[in-house]
């Protein structure tokens, strides 16, 4: 007798993931800020085959070069190559995004879901620590964090990831308002279902779409804030390859070497934009109006 595969087997599972890859690849907005961060990543990953130079060799005698054949990017005020500098530190920038949205995703999602299933006094609790946090500018409690911890890159990273906790909070809790109002959710209950599981097998699993989304739309906000606060000398510190800190070294010598500050604000420009169209071609597809 022949068996016959049953409905949702592995070819059905290889028909929606090629439907799902259509999706991604047939969307302008994802396949741009796809390639966009792709190459960034591409770069950071093999920053060693791409360049032989060291981010960290000082060469005093070839100070303030222009772009050439041997330096790109030209040098900096101490010689050091502006090419590798750059190519190193997108290491830098997307260490920040993984460890402050990471962190900033797993303190916040939680914090929303308990908040939107309890109700009541947790949830007035929790959103009111999230609107105290929300009253002051990022960037601002950003700085006092810092200067409380002390200026180093980890301590920026964890001053980046506190405040946007309220995005994610906030966002969590009201996606488990709407959706624990479901049918689905609502037999879990009636069956005798933990709240616990309920929280992680049907709030978490059908949140975890908009919660991507708004990871990809924060990634270019930590790279804005990291570098801004790197400029202002609150973040990574002499002599890292960090772009914001590249940016402020070259201020001084605008009048100089433009280079010093051009190449790495251009770096910063094209990631940012890249995690922005990718967010948004993400949220045009996972809209369900759509």
């Amino acid at each position: 007798m022949a068996l016959v595969e049953p409905k949702g087997g592995a070819a059905s599972a290889r028909g929606r993931y090629r439907t799902a890859w259509r999706r991604l690849t047939a969307h302008r907005g994802i396949l741009i800020g796809g390639i966009l961060i792709g190459v960034i990543v591409l770069l950071a990953i093999f920053a060693p085959l791409i360049t032989s130079a060291d981010p960290y060799a000082q060469d005093l005698i070839n100070t303030m070069l222009p772009p050439s054949f041997e330096h790109p990017f030209g040098t900096d005020d101490n010689g050091r190559d502006i090419f590798a500098r750059v190519i190193y530190g997108a290491r830098i920038s997307l260490l920040e995004v993984i460890l402050s949205v990471g962190l900033a995703t797993v303190v916040g999602v939680p914090l929303g879901i308990v908040a939107g299933m309890t109700g009541r006094y947790v949830d007035h609790a929790i959103m009111w620590i999230m609107d105290v946090l929300f009253a002051f500018p990022g960037v601002v409690l950003a700085i006092l964090i810092v200067s409380v911890l002390g200026t180093s890159l980890f301590n920026m990273m964890i001053a980046i990831a506190i405040f946007s906790v309220p995005v994610y909070a906030r966002l969590s809790r009201n996606l488990t308002l709407g959706l624990k109002q479901m049918e689905y959710v609502e037999a879990a209950t009636s069956l005798g279902i933990s709240r616990g599981r309920i929280m992680t097998h049907y709030i978490l699993r059908n949140a975890i779409g908009p919660i991507i989304v708004q990871s990809t739309l924060t990634a270019g906000t930590v790279i804005l804030s990291a570098a801004s606060l790197s400029f202002l000398g609150l973040g990574a510190q002499p002599p890292l390859p960090e772009w914001g800190a590249m940016m402020s070294d070259g201020r001084n010598y605008l009048g100089l070497n433009i280079y010093m500050s051009l190449f790495p604000g251009l770096a910063i420009m094209v990631t940012v934009l890249g995690f922005n169209i990718l967010g948004d071609g993400l949220r045009d597809m996972l809209d369900p109006r759509r």
